[in-house]
Order: structure tokens, then C-alpha cells, then sequence
């Protein structure tokens, strides 16, 4: 009974991870600039790749197992943010400049060049 509702429960932490990788995905094509791309991405590795740890940590069956994955879980939770910004930073500091509504039809900054 106990273990079909750890099977069950890590099943759904599975599930919802896929789905965050899989919005993530779909959110790093479809938004505008580099920026806005940083968000899924932060998304994608934080949240979906949690998710999944903990659901492959309750099918761990050896507890070197579970060590591992709470040490790779740890090691995800605090770089991804980290590097999530610092990837920010240095696109600022290298000058590019974030997307604005106006960018688009028309503007000079504009793909079409302002034409």
C-alpha cells in the first residue's frame, strides 16, 4: 500500500518536471530577446530538474543512490540561479540591450531597420 503511493507520488514529481522542461522548451522559443529567454531557462533547470531528482529520489532503492541525486539536486539549486545571473550581467556589461514593445514594426531598432 506505502509503496504504491511512493510510486504514485513520484510519478507525479516526474510528470510535473517533464511538463516545466517541456513549457521551458516552448518558453525559450517563442519570447523575444535574451533576457526575457534567461526566465525559462532558470525555469527549466531549476524547477524541472528539482522535480525530477525528487522523483527519481523516492524510486532510489540505495542510499548511496539517494545521496547523489540530493547532492546533484543541491549543486542544481545553487548554481542555476548563479549562473542565471551572472549570465545577465555580463550580457549588460557586453551591451546588450533589452527588448522593449517599440522594437517591433517600425521602430529603428526594428528588424526591418526602420523601413
Amino acid at each position: 500500500m506505502i509503496g504504491q503511493l511512493v510510486d504514485g507520488l513520484s510519478w507525479l514529481l516526474l510528470l510535473a518536471g517533464a511538463a516545466f522542461v517541456i513549457i521551458g522548451a516552448f518558453g525559450m522559443l517563442r519570447l523575444p530577446d535574451f533576457y526575457s529567454r534567461l526566465h525559462p531557462a532558470g525555469l527549466t533547470d531549476t524547477m524541472g530538474a528539482g522535480l525530477i531528482l525528487l522523483g527519481l529520489l523516492l524510486q532510489a532503492e540505495v542510499a548511496i543512490v539517494a545521496v547523489k541525486l540530493l547532492l546533484i539536486a543541491g549543486f542544481l539549486l545553487f548554481t542555476s540561479p548563479t549562473s542565471g545571473h551572472a549570465t545577465a550581467r555580463a550580457a549588460l556589461a557586453a551591451g546588450l540591450r533589452p527588448w522593449r514593445a517599440t522594437d517591433v514594426g517600425g521602430s529603428k531598432t526594428g528588424k526591418d531597420g526602420g523601413k
